[in-house]
């Protein structure tokens, strides 16, 4: 079509139209269809996306889904683990001077040439006695080449876990339903200030240096629970100060103890 008669034909239609049909065409030109784009698109957007075709003939081809918190793994059975059946030595109440001398006795009578199962029950109690347990048990490991299981029933507070983290976390063991709990030391202490004023310095000294050195002791203690697991330091020492209870699964899924069964 020659543009002479194209001019013609839309002046016609513009004046048969009249300024009123003018501004109805331009609306909807210059505004509806946007908003009816807009619209579509909303619609768009909240829709239920469909399902992913499934790729390959065998689920090992499909998305697997994901593993939900602290049921990863399948609670060990006690088949598995024949020796934990019947522990060699067997310890349960406070950590005092009495629990080192039964383990002394223990150890005495364990035979050499098989793994030595030791499992313990406890409230908690001297940290200084658990960390003496647990000194004993490195020095035979390492110097007699023995090996040492630990399994944990029913609750392991406190000096129990400080003497849990003698064992590396591929020899700890736990009995179904046992709580770990992990806390900060805690000391019961009147300082009374007496006497010459340099005496009194001293002894504050004194006080604040045995402070300190517990500190190192308990972060030491923190460190060997903690080796070769799934939990950072810097965790362990944030839930301290509020009593860190831990069910068995629990520490299993975060590599604290090796099974539970």
């Amino acid at each position: 079509m020659e543009a002479g008669n194209t001019d013609a034909i839309v002046y016609a239609v513009l004046t048969a139209l009249g300024a009123t049909g003018v501004g109805v065409v331009l609306w909807a030109l210059l505004f509806d269809s946007p908003r009816r784009r807009a619209r579509g698109a909303s619609l768009r957007h909240f829709a239920i996306p469909s399902a992913p075709e499934p790729k390959g003939d065998s689920m090992t081809d499909q998305t697997q889904p994901a593993a939900t918190p602290y049921t990863a793994h399948r609670r060990g059975d006690i088949n598995d683990y024949p020796l934990l059946a019947s522990p060699h030595i067997t310890l349960s109440g406070p950590v005092d001077h009495d629990m080192y001398a039964r383990f002394r006795d223990g150890l005495a009578n364990a035979p050499k040439d098989t793994a030595t199962v030791i499992t313990i029950s406890t409230l908690g109690g001297d940290p200084e006695v658990a960390r003496l347990m647990g000194d004993d048990i490195r020095l035979l490991r390492e110097f007699e080449g023995r090996e040492f299981l630990f399994l944990g029933k029913v609750a392991v507070y406190s000096a129990g876990a400080t003497f849990m983290s003698a064992f590396p976390v591929d020899k700890r063991f736990l009995t179904r339903g046992t709580r770990i709990m992990i806390h900060e030391r805690i000391m019961n202490k009147t300082i009374e200030i007496a006497g010459p004023l340099k005496t009194c310095i001293a002894n504050l000294k004194a006080n604040l240096h045995e402070i300190e050195h517990s500190i190192l002791i308990e972060e030491e203690g923190f460190r060997a629970i903690v080796e070769g697991s799934k939990v950072p330091i810097e965790d362990l020492v944030k839930r301290a100060p509020e009593n860190w209870y831990i069910e068995a699964d629990e520490a299993r899924d975060l590599g604290l103890v090796l099974d539970v069964v």
